[in-house]
């Protein structure tokens, strides 16, 4: 999934619980049926068909379900079908391997995001059927339901810990009675946090524009797209982060708050009780909504 995991197992034992190597076992298995970096994923497959039920996984399935309430839960700024967009801005293989500074000779084309209801969804049989021009993407989702679903297994054995790439799933509090320590990076200066969250359960999410950013035909360009726009999204903040009650919550919220910007978006967190937001704009400056208190 194009980032480093870190599974943590809260025990009293000073044995390593054999389950943790389980984990990459895992994700390897999500990343072969949700990556669109592979040609041979199911996403691929599906992404390859048209106007045809495609029966699915189950793990696809459930992917697409999040997919589906992320959309109606950001009304339309997280949502799987800005797939071919963000392939015009240039992202269209993984960022390890993305240059920097890329060149189309083609001018590119505005692509809009197409509404997920195009999508017809067949839960008896299981099946996705794309119309034409529609292809999905789960970068918005996938990792925080990966983490989910690493959390909901690990659990079974202590308060644990699951961080994929940024996005945090927890199952506490920790043995001791404490919550779990989770530092915020400081994109301003390497290797040290911004500052430190105590969060007992829950998730906990970050998205911005300070670390996948590229030049695409002289333009700025970064990973975050605004479906209404088709473009990477234009707003005054470099990154959100939020506590929320799962992972999968979090990881939405914190993108529908970036692209709605610093008033909108904490306008929209504040909104929603059971968040909160930590919102940092581009000249170092910190908004806090009233609940992110309860986690400093």
């Amino acid at each position: 999934m194009g980032s480093d995991m870190l599974a943590i197992l809260d025990v009293a034992s000073e044995s390593v619980p054999l389950i943790l190597d389980e984990v990459p076992v895992w994700f390897e298995g999500w990343e072969q049926t949700l990556s669109r970096f592979r040609l041979d994923s199911e996403l691929s497959c599906l992404n390859r068909t048209s106007d045809q039920p495609t029966a699915v996984s189950e793990a696809l399935w459930e992917v697409f379900q999040t997919a589906a309430w992320a959309d109606d839960f950001s009304e339309g700024f997280v949502t799987p079908t800005v797939l071919d967009a963000m392939l015009e801005s240039g992202y269209d293989r993984p960022f390890d391997f993305l240059s920097l500074e890329q060149t189309n000779w083609m001018l590119p084309s505005r692509v809009m995001a197409q509404p997920l209801s195009m999508v017809v969804a067949d839960p008896v049989r299981r099946t996705i059927n794309l119309p034409h021009g529609v292809h999905l993407d789960f970068g918005g989702v996938a990792k925080g339901w990966a983490a989910h679903q690493a959390m909901e297994r690990l659990q079974k054995l202590g308060p644990c810990l699951m961080n994929a790439g940024g996005d945090i799933s927890v199952h506490g509090p920790r043995l001791d009675g404490n919550p779990w320590e989770i530092g915020v990076s400081n994109p301003f200066e390497a290797k040290t946090d911004f500052t430190t969250l105590f969060v007992e359960k829950g998730g906990v999410a970050t998205s911005g524009k300070d670390r996948r950013r590229w030049n695409y035909n002289g333009l700025p360009q970064h990973h975050i797209i605004n479906p209404l726009t088709g473009q990477p999204a234009e707003t005054d903040l470099l990154r959100v982060t939020v506590v929320a009650p799962t992972v999968m919550e979090a990881e939405a919220a914190a993108k529908t708050a970036f692209i709605l910007g610093r008033e909108k978006g904490l306008e929209w967190i504040e909104a929603h009780p059971d968040l909160a937001g930590l919102l940092l704009l581009e000249t170092g400056e910190v908004i806090l909504s009233q609940t992110m208190y309860d986690y400093l």
